[in-house]
């Protein structure tokens, strides 16, 4: 399917930024942007809830947003929000609400995913270039650093500083001084310190910033001629002209320049304090802008999955290299899973797309707990999906992956939190069944099972001489059928072409 118009949403912690782009062959031409300074970051308390104001003010701004994105197709959008919704502890009911009034999905992503997708959109926004890249991206509650080699990065680290979480700890009247800017540096170089050496192996031949606190830095040292030779861009004597400058004033209220953004006057101190120490930890002279950010990696990163180079697949094949999966086994239970999820679904259908791709997912890794210890490996492999950076996916997409791989055997009332009805529910049934079919690792084709839904629950059917022949196989289904019963599903085994169902 081909789509004209797609859509990339950025919930950051200062501002919400929507992105719309025209697909022209396999390029992006960016259509339409849209701002809303909603701040919040700067409504997360003490205790790490997003308070009911800044609630507010994001439901307000979705819902504009929402209107410029009537009639587009679901799929067509995607929205991730960062640091503030990861950090909240009342996200979950939050992101409800922040869903409706977008009225489309909303992805909560890590902070190497959120890096990455920065890099994507810097690097799509600059000219090719031969050389590799270093992209900085202070942000409201978080500062990200990546190399990489043209679109591909390399490098990537998202550490817990930016522009809002700043202001509250070190400027949290508004005032700067010495004393208070310096802490603040000493601060974001000792989060920065510890990659240094990593990064400086890898090497890189420019600097480049992106988003709002830079380009913000950028255009105060350029209209302002701060920079030696009024050069464009972040220079190191610019930086800490600008530095002593605000330091005089202040504050970043005081400060009579030219070009100051009363918008992101609260976060200025701190961006200004961040960008400073990663100039200095990490030897920076000159840094130039980027145009691209988040919102643009969205689009190249959601263009990339119609074009079927879904960076999702990628990850699944680097993560089992990495945990040595037997890729026989892999091809064994995928064979019969999808098998079997086929006589449920129509598999090439837009509507079940998605849980095609996460149940042809979660049998790739399901053995990569294997890794960790052979007892509970399905525990460990829930646990590792479940918390490991996982380039293409979200969190949410990460938890459902962690549960199909936790639900692939032993008890079911360990996932008795998934609702009635629930797709994952067919996509579990499938996956045990197959699992349990191949426990041997062997190269068994399906003989002949035949699996339907009702409303009850579900029915395999099963050749009786198969049944007669296998009495192991047979006690094991009527086992999966007891765990069935335990959460509350029917799944009865008959035997075809004469019913005998197994209690």
């Amino acid at each position: 399917m081909s789509y004209e118009l797609i859509a990339g949403v950025d919930l950051g912690s200062h501002s919400f930024r929507l992105q719309i782009g025209r697909i022209v062959g396999d390029q992006i031409h960016p259509l339409d942007t849209l701002k809303e300074p909603v701040r919040l970051g700067s409504g997360l308390t003490r205790e790490k809830m997003l308070d009911a104001a800044s609630q507010q003010r994001a439901i307000e701004a979705l819902q504009r947003l929402g209107q410029r994105l009537r009639g587009f197709e679901p799929e067509t959008v995607r929205a991730v929000t960062t640091d503030a919704m990861r950090v909240a502890r009342n996200a979950d009911v939050v992101l409800p609400q922040a869903e409706a009034a977008l009225g489309f999905p909303i992805e909560i992503i890590g902070g190497r995913e959120e890096a990455r997708l920065i890099f994507i959109g810097a690097a799509n926004a600059l000219p090719v270039a031969d050389h590799r890249r270093l992209v900085v991206d202070v942000g409201g509650g978080s500062t990200e650093l990546i190399v990489g080699d043209g679109t591909e990065p390399l490098l990537m680290e998202s550490l817990f500083m930016g522009g809002i979480s700043y202001r509250q700890r070190f400027f949290p009247e508004g005032r700067v001084d010495e004393e208070c800017f310096h802490a603040a540096e000493v601060s974001a170089a000792r989060e920065i310190e510890g990659l240094v050496a990593e990064y400086q192996r890898c090497g890189w031949q420019e600097a480049v910033g992106s988003s709002g606190s830079a380009q913000e830095i950028a255009g105060l040292l350029e209209m302002n001629h701060l920079n030696p030779d009024r050069r464009s861009g972040i220079s190191r004597a610019g930086l800490a002209r600008l530095r002593q400058m605000l330091i005089g004033a202040g504050s970043a209220e005081a400060l009579k320049l030219k070009g100051v953004n009363s918008e992101r006057l609260p976060i200025l101190p701190g961006a200004i304090a961040i960008m400073s120490a990663v100039f200095s930890e990490l030897h920076l002279q000159h840094m130039t802008y980027s145009d691209g950010a988040l919102p643009l990696g969205v689009l190249h990163d959601l263009l990339g999955r119609f074009e079927r180079h879904d960076t999702r697949d990628e990850t699944v094949t680097q993560f089992m290299r990495r945990y040595q999966v037997a890729e026989a086994q892999v091809r064994r239970v995928a064979r019969t899973a999808i098998t079997l999820l086929g006589q449920l679904i129509t598999l090439d259908s837009a509507e079940h797309e998605n849980d095609v791709h996460f149940l042809r997912w979660a049998v790739s890794l399901h053995e990569i707990g294997v890794s960790v210890a052979r007892g509970s490996f399905h525990k460990h492999g829930a646990y590792l999906v479940g918390n490991a950076d996982m380039p293409g996916f979200s969190k949410r997409d990460q938890s459902r992956l962690a549960l199909l791989i936790l639900g692939q055997r032993g008890r079911l009332d360990k996932l008795a939190t998934i609702p009635a009805g629930d797709p994952n529910w067919r996509l579990i049934l499938c996956l045990r069944l197959a699992v349990l079919h191949h426990h041997s690792h062997d190269d068994d084709p399906l003989p002949g099972w035949l699996l339907k839904e009702s409303p009850a629950g579900f029915r395999l059917e099963v050749p009786a001489a198969w049944l007669a022949a296998n009495l192991m196989a047979a006690a094991a289904l009527r086992e999966e059928a007891l765990q069935w019963r335990q959460v509350g599903i029917a799944v009865q085994i008959g035997s075809a072409p004469v019913e005998a169902t197994l209690q």
